[in-house]
């Protein structure tokens, strides 16, 4: 196939069923796109929400490689709408890369758009800056650093820690780099706290709370890296635990409490619960038993998968199966040395664990898989898995649903084509409209 837009519209053709916007979202999500001057933000001063970088890095460069885009940030999301394929509004996660065949650029009259092999592909919209941006902490802080929002308003995401406790080649997970970027941010002098004070965090939401008067902000997602130990002299629970506790005394029934921890035991489920969290994420990463072991190592030597496995059914009985939503990456299925080397193979080995999950009641959901080029697996896939994976991906995820009477979960907004603002995969595009499942 000659160009990417051939590669594209192909697809569209070949899965009629997938929204034709979500084959774009999955093409920028999963090899990330280039910025023209014109489109980058003046940081916490302009007028555009600039990417805060929430967790990850979730770029194709390490920051000295992004040129001007590490000077002036990126925006933190884009809206694509219109153009030749009539596009209906869709929410974008950035991922930047300097070398990707899409472009973000303003035209002659001042208008942005994304560009692709030259042609431009449809209007692009970014989001205002909001005004709870503009307000310090008392110390001096800024809400972006402490308690960045995303999902275009929806989604407050508190990186309480912003380190992981499994180091090093043996024990990171090879696709993900949050101590790398901890590491880069440090370096380039940027305001990164690695454990957020919780009295931080509360002035932080009051200030969101005070100025979001459009009540935009419906969740909050608290996480940060695994812990083995202890941080602060907590555990995983309680370090996590104290901070929704904290949240839920100050602003009672405000937004929805999500945490995003490891598979831990029933007692330590137990406590998340008492502590006011809503929904949990004991995220189970990738299903075949080989590239967990593989890809996961310190999760497979402190838990082990069928362990992990077995503690995301226990922490059902818990939170009821509804609230249980672990996600997976989806695309490292196929990344080299050890993964699946055909669609085929990786689809159906997908496909075995949603259904393991959904038959239980449990709607895993996924993030698309970003190379970011400082992991083992970005080094060795800096394209990532091919783009028609990430659709078959949609079409069997929605198949499955249905199969097992499910309705998107809840914590994510309103789903389908035009309505979601899941940012980071299209899974909430994908699914019906008209579902009146509790946002």
């Amino acid at each position: 196939m000659g160009s990417r837009t051939a590669l594209v519209e192909d697809l569209m053709e070949r899965f009629p069923h997938v929204p034709r916007e979500a084959v774009f979202k999955e093409d920028l999500l999963r090899g990330g796109v280039a910025f023209d001057p014109s489109a980058l933000s003046d940081n916490e001063s302009g007028e555009v929400k600039p990417k805060s970088y929430f967790i990850f890095s979730f770029d194709h460069g390490t920051l000295p490689e992004l040129g001007e885009a590490a000077l002036r940030r990126p925006p933190e999301e884009i809206i694509l709408t219109g153009g030749p394929y009539d596009l209906r509004r869709t929410v974008v996660s950035v991922r930047v890369n300097p070398s990707s065949p899409y472009r973000v650029a303003a035209d002659d009259e001042g208008l942005l758009g994304l560009y692709l092999d030259g042609r431009r592909v449809c209007d692009v919209g970014v989001p205002p800056m909001p005004e709870y941006y503009r307000h310090k902490l008392s110390n001096g802080k800024s809400v972006m650093e402490v308690a960045p929002t995303i999902q275009w308003g929806y989604l407050i995401y508190l990186t309480v820690f912003r380190v992981c406790q499994y180091f090093g080649a043996k024990e990171e997970c090879q696709y993900c780099d949050i101590n790398h970027n901890w590491r880069q941010h440090k370096a380039a002098g940027r305001p990164y706290t690695g454990v957020k004070d919780v009295e931080e965090v509360l002035e932080a939401l009051e200030i969101i709370d005070r100025y979001d008067t459009q009540k935009a902000s419906t969740a909050y997602t608290l996480t940060g890296g695994a812990i083995t130990k202890t941080v602060s002299g907590r555990d995983e629970a309680d370090f996590y635990g104290h901070y929704a506790k904290a949240i839920e005394e100050r602003f009672p029934g405000r937004w929805i409490g999500k945490v995003v921890a490891q598979a831990l035991p029933r007692d330590d489920v137990q406590r998340f619960k008492d502590y006011g969290v809503q929904i949990y994420h004991p995220n189970y990463e990738v299903w075949d038993e080989y590239l967990f072991k593989m890809y996961c190592p310190g999760k497979e030597r402190y838990v082990g998968r069928d362990e992990w496995h077995k503690r995301i059914l226990d922490s059902a009985e818990i939170f009821g199966a509804r609230n249980v939503i672990p996600n997976f990456v989806a695309g490292v299925e196929m990344a080299e040395p050890f993964g699946f080397t055909t669609v085929d193979q990786a689809i159906a080995s997908t496909t075995e664990g949603l259904r393991f999950f959904m038959s239980q009641g449990i709607t895993p959901r996924f993030t698309t898989w970003c190379p970011e080029p400082t992991t083992p697996l970005g080094k060795a896939n800096p394209q990532g898995a091919p783009l028609e994976y990430h659709i078959r991906l949609l079409e069997a995820y929605r198949a499955t649903m249905d199969e097992f009477g499910l309705s998107s979960p809840p914590g994510y907004g309103p789903p389908g084509p035009g309505r979601a603002v899941f940012s980071v995969s299209s899974f909430m595009d994908s699914l019906p409209a008209q579902d009146s499942a509790t946002v």
